[in-house]
C-alpha cells in the first residue's frame, strides 16, 4: 500500500459525485461546503461535469473519476456525498490510470466502493469527509471532525483519534431556512466501548467501510480482499439495517475467512435516526444496543482474540473521524488509545 502525495494550502482539489449528484438538489448546503474548503482550508475546489447532475450515467461518472485522477493540477479528490449506485462505475474505470496517478480520495458510505477499489490497486484512501455532510454541516464543522480532516488532508504523520463528549445522528434538515446559521443539536456521548483482549497494542492496515456497501461488492464479486492481519472497521448507514442483518453481513465476511486474523475490530456508532425513520429516544437506545450485540456476537464467533471497539466516531454520525483506508493503525486496549497514520 502506498500513501499518495498530499495537497498543500492553495492546491486545486477535485469535487466529484461518483454516486449521486445531490449538489443539484441541495445547492445551499453544497455551496457552504465549497466555501469552507476555500476559506478554512485554503483549497481551490474544481467541479466536474456530473458533480451537480442527478441521474448521471455510470459511464459519465466514471469519466469524471478518471479525469480527476489524471489531471496533474489536481492534488486530491473529494466526493460530494455518497449514494447507492457507485458499484456500477467500476467496470468503466481504467485501473492503469488510477495506479499511475495516485491521489488522496476522501469519501465514505457508498464511497466505500471506490476506497476499496483503490486499496486493491495499492493506494491508500480516506474514509470520511464529504463536502455536503461534514464540510456543509450547519453552524460550523465539529472541532474533532475539522482536526481529523485537516490532518488527513495535509499531513503524513501519526494522529491520535479522540472520543467525542457529544454526538448527533439528527442533522438539521437541509431545506431549513437559514440552515447555515443553525447550530447542530448534540447529545451526550458515553464514549467508546472496549471489549476483548488486553496486554499491549496491536497494529495493522485498515480495511472495511460501510458494511452494507461491502456486502454489495461481495455479491457482485468485485471486492478487494483485506491484507493479512488487517484491522477491520465498519459503520452502518441511514438505511438503519436491523441487527440481525448486521450480524449476517459480518457472518458472510467471517465465512470468507476475512475476520479470523483481525487483531482489532472497530465499529462506528450506529446511526439510529433518519428523516424517514425518526426513532424516539428509547427506540434509539434499543436499536444501538442491538447492533452492538450483533457485532460482538460475530466477533466472538470469528475473531475471538480481537480487540473490539464499539461506538467509534466514524461513519454516518457526527462528529466524524477520518480513517486511512489501507493505511496503518494502532489500537491499544491497555491505554484505550487509537492512532492512525495519515
Amino acid at each position: 500500500m502506498d500513501y499518495p502525495p498530499k495537497p498543500s494550502r492553495g492546491s486545486r482539489v477535485a469535487v466529484i459525485s461518483p454516486s449521486a449528484g445531490l449538489p443539484a438538489i441541495f445547492p445551499t448546503v453544497y455551496e457552504l461546503g465549497l466555501e469552507r474548503l476555500r476559506k478554512e482550508f485554503e483549497l481551490e475546489p474544481v467541479e466536474y461535469p456530473t458533480t451537480r447532475v442527478m441521474g448521471a450515467s455510470p459511464v459519465d461518472r466514471a469519466r469524471d473519476v478518471q479525469a480527476a485522477f489524471a489531471d496533474p493540477s489536481i492534488s486530491a479528490v473529494l466526493a460530494s456525498i455518497g449514494g447507492d449506485d457507485q458499484l456500477r462505475i467500476l467496470r468503466h474505470l481504467d485501473p492503469a490510470v488510477l495506479r499511475a496517478n495516485p491521489k488522496p480520495f476522501f469519501g465514505y458510505s457508498d464511497n466505500t466502493t471506490l476506497l476499496n477499489y483503490l486499496s486493491g490497486l495499492g493506494i491508500v484512501g480516506y474514509h470520511g469527509g464529504s463536502v455536503l455532510v461534514q464540510l456543509g454541516r450547519s453552524g460550523e464543522m465539529h472541532p474533532l471532525t475539522r482536526a481529523s480532516f485537516e490532518a488527513a488532508l495535509f499531513t503524513s504523520d501519526w494522529f491520535e483519534l479522540t472520543a467525542s463528549a457529544d454526538y448527533s445522528d439528527e442533522p438539521v434538515d437541509w431545506q431549513t431556512p437559514a440552515y447555515a446559521s443553525i447550530p447542530q443539536p448534540m447529545f451526550p456521548s458515553t464514549g467508546w466501548r472496549w471489549h476483548g483482549a488486553a496486554g499491549g497494542a496491536v497494529s495493522g492496515r485498515l480495511w472495511g467501510g460501510n458494511i452494507e456497501v461491502l456486502t454489495w461488492l461481495l455479491a457482485a464479486d468485485v471486492v478487494a480482499p483485506p491484507p493479512p492481519g488487517a484491522i477491520f472497521f465498519m459503520e452502518t448507514s441511514e438505511d438503519m439495517p436491523p441487527a440481525t442483518e448486521v450480524y449476517y453481513m459480518l457472518r458472510n465476511l467471517g465465512e470468507r475467512g476475512w475476520l479470523s486474523d483481525c487483531p482489532a475490530i472497530l465499529a462506528g456508532r450506529a446511526k439510529c435516526w433518519d428523516r424517514l425513520n425518526q426513532l424516539g429516544p428509547d427506540a434509539k437506545r434499543a436499536y444501538a444496543e442491538d447492533q452492538r450485540a450483533a457485532v460482538l456476537r460475530a466477533a466472538g464467533e470469528y475473531a475471538p482474540d480481537a480487540v473490539v471497539v464499539l461506538d467509534l466516531d466514524i461513519g454516518h454520525t457526527d462528529p466524524q473521524l477520518v480513517l486511512p483506508y489501507g493505511g496503518e493503525a494502532r489500537v491499544d486496549a491497555d491505554t484505550r488509545r487509537i492512532s492512525v497514520r495519515y
